[in-house]
């Protein structure tokens, strides 16, 4: 009896990764929008409106908590702002070049969106997903927090300028602030900066470095909750009202909505595309 239940036990794990394999296959596909278009309704929304999905675990009276459509672009929006993030020969997608201070920055006239979040929030990751449709870019993504040290400048086309910043906190650069601040204070054709919080634990008190420096500027900046697959519907719930809350009543230039994210899942991935090809101008939706 013993040697069938081994067999058994050794089918399982192989069938197991197998499994996981085909999963990872499946999520992968979803950064194509011609494919989140043919799920099913509820799953669609899930991963195109991840917010949209979490507020409906509220009662009708809590809802009023929660921005949820304030950029509500339609479906045709979204799969026209995919065209800005798809390379092609006529849309060509790439790093550009690193800089450590902002006179070494490239001079460009096209508008530009930073990212910016404390070590280890998964912002590479990010940027690599929001670059999913241009597969030959290379976005180097590091276990290790701290991996990014310099200013990372990527041309999307001639549509926009994304620039990946070093992350503050756990082995941050010596002169992070000094890089930073005078980039966000500096940069003329700067449209919006991007501010990653770790959904998983919330606004921490490195993340107030980067909120003060917007707050001070009169920056207009988003708030991005990354790492959304790594909680539970009810723990994440209780991180986006929170940090809903403190956008109400702390900040004035920040967003009102909120846009969690998965670099996993391509959840809420395709809605950030979207936003960012209308706030630099390339998209007009009805949403804003």
């Amino acid at each position: 009896m013993a040697i069938p239940r081994l067999r058994h036990a050794v089918r399982t794990l192989f069938e197991v990764p197998a499994a996981l394999r085909l999963l990872s296959r499946a999520c992968s596909t979803f950064h194509a929008f011609t494919d989140v278009l043919r799920l099913p309704k509820r799953q669609m929304t899930k991963l195109v409106f991840p917010l949209q999905e979490l507020e409906r675990q509220l009662t009708p009276d809590s809802r009023l908590d929660l921005h949820v459509k304030i950029f509500d672009p339609s479906l045709e929006d979204i799969s026209k702002a995919e065209a800005v993030f798809t390379a092609t020969s006529r849309n060509r997608i790439s790093y550009l070049s690193s800089a450590v201070r902002l006179d070494h920055a490239p001079d460009l006239p096209s508008p530009e969106v930073c990212f910016i979040g404390r070590s280890n929030v998964g912002k590479s990751s990010l940027i690599k997903a929001l670059f999913s449709l241009a597969p030959e870019v290379e976005v180097r993504v590091s276990k290790k927090p701290g991996h990014t040290k310099k200013m990372n400048f990527f041309k999307v086309g001639k549509y926009f300028t994304l620039v990946d910043m070093p992350g503050y906190g756990y082995r941050a650069p010596e002169d992070f602030v000094d890089m930073v601040e005078t980039y966000l204070k500096e940069r003329r054709n700067l449209m919006r900066t991007f501010l990653l919080v770790d959904s998983v634990v919330g606004i921490q008190k490195t993340d107030s470095i980067a909120i003060e420096m917007c707050e001070e500027f009169a920056l207009p900046y988003v708030m991005v909750l990354t790492k959304i697959d790594k909680s539970s519907k009810g723990h994440l719930l209780k991180q986006v009202l929170q940090i809903q809350k403190f956008v109400d009543r702390e900040t004035q230039g920040c967003f009102p909505q909120l846009f969690p994210v998965s670099s996993v899942t391509y959840s809420g991935i395709h809605l950030l595309r979207c936003f960012i090809a209308n706030i630099t101008g390339n998209l007009k939706t009805d949403g804003l």
